[in-house]
């Protein structure tokens, strides 16, 4: 029997090569790959290495080494059809029924690709010429570098409703290719078929090979019907069986890269730009099983990071739902909730790695997210609906296969139960106590239950936060999950928003520029360059160099200077903006960033603010590098990396502190007046 490499393809995608060895092999992680001892010869030490990057395994005992068919093969004595068959059967798939057309349409498919892959050069090329600048703005104001666009192949279809159909057919595509392929619209009432993408951002699709086999196309109008229109199925895109930027991201989690899934193209670029190359997204579609299934093979917590807002919570749960009855040992979901109204892309252009950084570490867990959505507006005031609410939480605990995780999950929602309704103070249905994180169990690394905040019953018996013991992190239960957050992410910069506080090494950056907007005259790409990570010190920044670009000059008096530039910042409605600079800054021993100060007070204090400031963003990088190396390798080495990393970051925070009172302490103060 002979298999299409497809197929193939698809089997060694679905099965890492872990998981069909570790069915003979007890293996154990060893960095990268995985060890254990050779199923082909007695040893007491490991030399047998699994390395699933490569789908390859090595015995470097007995010298044999292959793919997970070689392994099936030499294990279970089976040729390679057999070994096919029974490994198809193990991902769940079903074996191609042969035919006389089988190598035929084998070699229609390689067209196919030749296909989309000539219509993935002509958006390109489009992109690029003189039609494709209205497409080249919308990219540039989505702050979308061309290094991001080339990297991510993306493109612009024209509006046009023939320009693809022409170019394709000049180089001998035909019709019913361009159809098959979908990128042609056609049917028995469309005596003509026309291009389907038309005035469009253009985002190929890859396999798992790297091969285009769809597109996704951004509306440039804002009145179309869709605004994303995806591919039809094909022979070659089945959209519920891949996700945008599989591959590369695949490769990346496999490295130790946190594999997320956001909703859409842009924001996958978004993230990978920031650093976070193993971020994929479904594709026009809401998460599919399979698409889960093929998260489960990249990582064994995906985190999943929807957008802020009520779309956004309804994919989250339906994400939710779709993985309950699905969950593994060691196999869930985690939820990362984005501040309201902010997408994946948002996030990372005005915050940058860090606040994205925050947002992913405060991840929730799937039992969490699912006993806030339960909880969520409820009103237990009578037995039969906390009843109800019990009965609820039951059914979600039931609807999971495995019977050790339902029975884990059965024990932490009635914790949940039990302590959201515990009598208080002696009275018989006073009960309330309501601990964690809206609800939650502070198990969800094995530890035991920690409480944190108390909530009672309120008003109708709503659940709220007890009297005295509300703090600012504390959320009420009626206002939803995107606000029912952990206490670290509620008291965050990036979850507060609007009434976040900057950092006082921002602020004093940002001061120092209100005051001495002369430094811009030597110093606008270091300042543009700089890496903010609070939106509205991002925002300000972006309007003192427009400001600065418009109505100050080298002959200006400083001090005129200064005070024009916030005059036009606040025509400009950044006046909030310069108060929390002002409320960021507790002391004013920082004589450098204060008018008046002497020009080398200034110049001095600046470079060491940018200094500490670049050497602050590199060690919280280096930082999260360490904290990654020591989660897979326990090591010494791993171990003595973390604690020079913190040492060096204290050290930073010293220095810093040397330089308040840096012109006073000095006597420039006087020397300066």
């Amino acid at each position: 029997m002979r298999f299409t490499p497809q197929f193939l393809d698809e089997l060694k995608a679905r099965l890492p090569a872990s998981e069909v060895v570790g069915r003979r092999v007890k293996l154990k992680k060893a960095g990268r790959e995985w060890k254990g001892l050779s199923p082909f010869q007695q040893e007491k030490s490991p030399s047998f290495f699994v390395n699933d990057e490569k789908q390859a395994w090595f015995d470097f005992s007995s010298g044999k080494n292959g793919s997970i068919f070689d392994f099936v093969m030499l294990t279970e004595g089976v040729d390679f059809p057999e070994a096919v068959e029974r490994l198809a059967a193990m991902a769940g798939l079903a074996i191609p029924v042969a035919s006389p057309d089988a190598a035929r349409h084998e070699q229609h498919r390689k067209t196919l690709y030749d296909v989309m892959e000539l219509a993935a050069k002509y958006f390109a090329d489009h992109l690029a010429s003189r039609a494709g600048a209205r497409a080249r703005g919308y990219l540039a104001d989505r702050a979308m570098t061309q290094a991001a666009q080339l990297k991510f192949r993306v493109g612009y279809a024209g509006a046009d409703r023939f320009a693809l159909k022409e170019h394709l057919g000049k180089h001998g595509i035909p019709v019913a290719d361009m159809v098959e392929a979908g990128l042609l619209v056609a049917g028995e009432d469309i005596p003509v078929p026309y291009d389907r993408f038309r005035d469009r951002v253009m985002f190929p699709i890859t396999d798992i090979r790297g091969r285009v086999i769809a597109f996704g196309g951004r509306a440039l109008e804002k009145d179309v019907a869709a605004k994303y229109l995806n591919s039809p199925e094909t022979p070659l895109f089945h959209k519920g069986d891949n996700l945008y930027n599989f591959a590369t991201a695949r490769k990346a989690a496999h490295d130790g890269a946190p594999l997320i899934v956001v909703e859409g193209y842009v924001d996958v670029i978004a993230m990978v730009g920031v650093g976070f190359a193993a971020t994929v997204a479904p594709l026009g579609t809401a998460l599919t099983e399979n698409q889960l299934a093929l998260l489960w093979k990249m990582a064994d917590e995906p985190i999943l990071c929807f957008d802020g807002d009520k779309a956004g919570q309804k994919a989250a749960w339906r994400a939710a739902d779709l993985a309950l009855p699905h969950l593994k040992p060691g196999k869930s979901l985690r939820f990362a909730l984005l501040p309201e109204g902010q997408d994946p892309d948002d996030l990372a252009r005005s915050g940058g790695r860090l606040a994205v950084e925050e947002v992913i570490g405060a991840a929730r867990g799937l039992a969490d997210l699912l006993w806030t959505r339960e909880i969520e507006g409820g009103v237990f005031a009578t037995p039969e609906r906390r009843a109800a609410l019990e009965a609820r939480i039951n059914a979600l605990a039931a609807g999971i296969q495995d019977e050790v995780v339902r029975r884990y999950y059965r024990q932490d929602l009635t914790e949940r139960l039990r302590l959201a309704f515990a009598p208080q103070g002696g009275s018989r249905y006073g009960g309330g106590g309501f601990r964690g994180q809206a609800g939650g169990f502070g198990g969800e690394s094995g530890r035991r239950f920690q409480p944190r905040t108390t909530f009672t019953p309120g008003a109708a018996g709503r659940i709220e936060p007890r009297r005295g013991q509300a703090s600012a992190g504390s959320q009420t239960i009626n206002r939803g999950p995107y606000q029912v957050a952990s206490p670290h992410l509620a008291n965050s910069p990036i979850m507060r928003g609007q009434r976040s506080a900057m950092s006082r090494r921002e602020a004093l950056i940002l001061q120092s520029l209100l005051n001495h907007p002369w430094l811009l005259h030597d110093h606008l790409e270091e300042v543009a360059a700089l890496e903010l990570a609070h939106p509205e010190a991002h925002r300000l920044r972006a309007g003192i160099i427009a400001a600065f670009a418009h109505d100050h000059h080298h002959g200006d008096d400083p001090s005129e200077q200064s005070e024009k530039l916030r005059a036009d910042l606040e025509k400009a409605g950044l006046s909030e903006q310069l108060q929390r600079v002002e409320r960021a800054i507790t002391t004013h021993a920082v004589w450098g960033a204060q008018p008046g100060a002497a020009h080398e007070d200034v110049l001095s204090t600046w470079h060491q603010l940018v200094a500490l400031h670049r050497q602050s963003h590199s060690l919280l990088r280096e930082l999260k590098d360490a904290e990654l190396a020591l989660g897979e390798d326990g090591s010494e080495a791993n171990i003595a990396w973390l604690r020079d990393v913190k040492a060096r970051l204290s050290e930073v925070d010293g220095t810093e502190a040397l330089i308040e009172g840096f012109g006073e302490s000095s006597g420039r103060f006087q020397r300066s007046m």
